[in-house]
Order: C-alpha cells, then structure tokens, then sequence
C-alpha cells in the first residue's frame, strides 16, 4: 500500500492513485445518501477528527513530545466560536451588570445595546483565525514550562492541562457567566459561504440551495470539511520536509544530539505545541458551527485519548498512516453501533449484549488486536535514511599501474 502513495520513489502511480481516492471522496455522499444522511454524517465528524490527529501528529509524530490534554485546544476553538458567533455574549454583558455595575456598564458602552440584545454574530471565517491563534498561544503557555520534562512525566502534565480546560469551561458560570457551564452554548451561528448557509436556510429542511442544485446540509459540510482537511494535509507534508520539519525529528530522535548540532531545542518544542494546537483550534470553530451546541462533556479525557490513539495505530509521524487510523477509528464505534445489534438478532434471534456495551468491547478489543500484530502501526513511516549500503568500505579495482 505504501508504494501507491509514495510521490518521491513512484510519482505516477501516487498520483493516479491520489486521483482515483479523490473520485472516491467526492462521490461518496451521493452514494452514501441512499442509505440516510447518518453515515455522511458519521464521515464529516471522522473528518473533524483527521484534523485532530494531522494537529497532534505534529506534536506527537514529529517532535516525540507526549501530549494527553490536546483536546483542550479543540475545546478553545469551539467555545470561541461559540462565545463570538451566538447570544451568548449577551448573558455575558447582563452577568457583568448584575455583578459588577462598573464593568458592565463600561463593557456596555463600549458594544452598544444592540450586542447586549442579541450577543455577538461574527463570520465563522473571522472567528476560526482567533480560534487558531488563542489555541497557538495557550499551546505555547503549555509547553513553556514543560520543555524540560520528557515521556511520563510531560504527559502527566499535558493531561492536567486538558482537564483544567474542561473543569474551567464547567465552572465559568458564576459569578460571570461566560460558558454557561454543564449546559452548554446553542445556537451557535451556521458556517455561511458567499451569504449560503451551510445549515439550510429557515424551512428549507436542513437543505443547502446553491441556484438550481441542492444538496443536504451533512453534504456541504462534508466537501468544506474534506477542503479543509486537504489544507492541513499540504501544510503538514510541506511541514515535514522543510528544515523546521527535520529539526522537530532531530530532537523526536536524540535532543541532545540536536542541541550539539546547534538546533534552538527550546524554540522548536514552542513551535510544535503552538502549530500543532492552532490545528486543534481549527477543528473546534468547525466543530461549534457544525453542530450549533458545545458542552464541556464534548471535551472530555477520553477524547483526548482517542485522538492519541489515531497517531498512534496509524503511523506516530507518517502522515498518509495518521488519516487512515483517523478515519477507522473515527468511524469504526459507528459502523458497529449500527451493526452489532442487527448481527446479533440475525445469528441468535435476540440481542445478548446491549449494543453500547459490545461497541466499547469491539472498539477495545481492536485496538489490542492491531497494537500486538502490528505494533508500528497499520501504516509505519517508511525508512529512508539516506545511509550507505554497506558500513565497510568495499576495495576499489586494479587498474594495473604499480605504484613506484
């Protein structure tokens, strides 16, 4: 499979292959829509999750730097969005005048009573700039103090990182309410291009009208995610050639050996926090606008974990191999939620196994299977090191002068 996707040892074959998986990609939702809009659905959060796993891939693949709080930056971006593209501003300003006269009168004069009636509505596509920006800076905020920690021990912190993300946006209700705590945000504002709703206009029944075509709301989002995503993939692959690319691998491989060669260490693990969590914020704005709700319960520990384990089961660092264990593990918990139960109706005549529990046991079941088989992951880097063939040099041959 490698050697289809392989631009540098066989380019035609790559990009006939890349041409046949992009026919595939682009006729899937209309294949898929004859079965419901469900599984369409299903690839636009797999998607979303691809995102992740390319932001983390960076950290993790690249630069070997273990990190359990990831989800974190994709809370961020989520509930800017949510905070910059819905009503809730507004409760934020009546909180401030409720409890702080002061504050909230300024903060008032300075928005004007329109925002305080109807909160702030900015285009998705402003907003997802300062998602990945916010995401960046809290990424670097998080790997300034722990440039000197390594394996378990920064990855204990990068976990409690993610859980105060999570425990903060829980708890920052009272006394200025800015998330709405456990409740979450609704009404988050739909992604509109060229003034077309992704969402579907008003009694349109989730439809998208682009002139005469029409297509389902699951279905815009699917293409704008896909771009999305093509995006990511060329900056990463452009990433992981260029000189900031091989110097993130020198310190993954031996950071000692980096700092002697000269490589600003401490910069270059900034740099990877800080681009790996912009990608983070990138996913939580389309994540909040695809939706409409973002709750803390979105942003748990156990999602963090699963985007690990989409690096990991993929490939740490390759990237063709980080989108295909994106992909299956995003979709494979729904593919089983809709077939466990069918499967065992067929087989025993009744339902053994409530279909949650025997999803969670499969899920872990296969992720156990493929770490033992295939410990690298489905689908390893390639080794390339430019190295000679041989350690010994091999003698060179007479030529029949004899030296005087």
């Amino acid at each position: 499979m490698a050697n289809y996707f392989d631009i540098k040892n066989s380019p035609s074959r790559t990009y006939i292959s890349l041409a046949l998986l992009g026919l595939v990609l682009v006729a899937f939702p209309f294949i898929a829509a004859n079965f419901g809009n469900s599984w369409v659905r299903i690839m636009d959060f797999a998607l979303l999750y691809i995102m992740l796993a390319l932001g983390l891939n960076i950290v993790v693949g690249f630069a070997g730097l273990l990190d359990l709080g990831y989800i974190a930056f994709y809370a961020l971006g989520a509930y800017m969005t949510a905070l910059l593209a819905s009503p809730q501003f507004a409760v934020v300003l009546e909180s401030f005048v409720n409890n702080y006269p002061l504050v909230g009168n300024a903060l008032l004069w300075i928005f004007g009573p329109e925002i305080a009636k109807d909160g702030i509505h900015l285009s998705v596509w402003f907003i997802v700039p300062l998602g990945a920006a916010l995401a960046g800076m809290f990424g670097a905020l998080l790997g300034a103090p722990t440039l000197k920690l390594r394996g378990d021990y920064l990855a204990i912190v990068t976990l409690g990182f993610g859980e105060i993300i999570r425990i903060f946006m829980n708890n920052l209700n009272a006394p200025v309410n800015i998330t709405n705590g456990p409740q979450g945000i609704n009404l988050i504002d739909p992604i509109r291009i060229f003034g077309v709703s992704l969402a579907g206009e008003p009694g349109s029944k989730a439809t998208v009208f682009i002139g005469n075509f029409s297509m389902p709301s699951v279905n815009a989002y699917y293409f704008l995610f896909l771009l999305l995503c093509i995006g990511i993939i060329f900056v990463t692959v452009r990433l992981q050639d260029s000189r900031l690319g091989r110097a993130f691998v020198a310190i993954r491989e031996d950071e000692i050996a980096a700092k002697a060669m000269g490589i600003n260490t401490r910069n270059i693990k900034l740099l990877a926090f800080a681009m790996g969590a912009s990608f983070g914020g990138v996913a939580g704005s389309m994540f909040a606008a695809f939706q409409g709700f973002v709750s803390p319960e979105s942003f748990s520990l156990t999602e963090s974990i699963a985007v690990l384990a989409m690096v990991v089961l993929g490939g740490m660092g390759h990237i063709p191999g980080v989108i295909l264990g994106g992909a299956i593990l995003a979709a494979l918990p729904e593919v089983l939620r809709h077939t466990v139960e069918p499967v065992q109706q067929a087989i025993f005549g009744k339902i053994l196994i409530d279909a949650e529990v025997l999803r969670q046991l499969l899920y872990g079941l296969a992720m156990v299977v493929i770490m033992l088989k295939r410990p690298a992951g489905l689908w390893p880097s390639p080794k390339t090191e430019n190295r000679p063939d041989a350690d010994v040099d091999q003698p060179a041959k007479s030529t029949d002068v004899v030296a005087v």
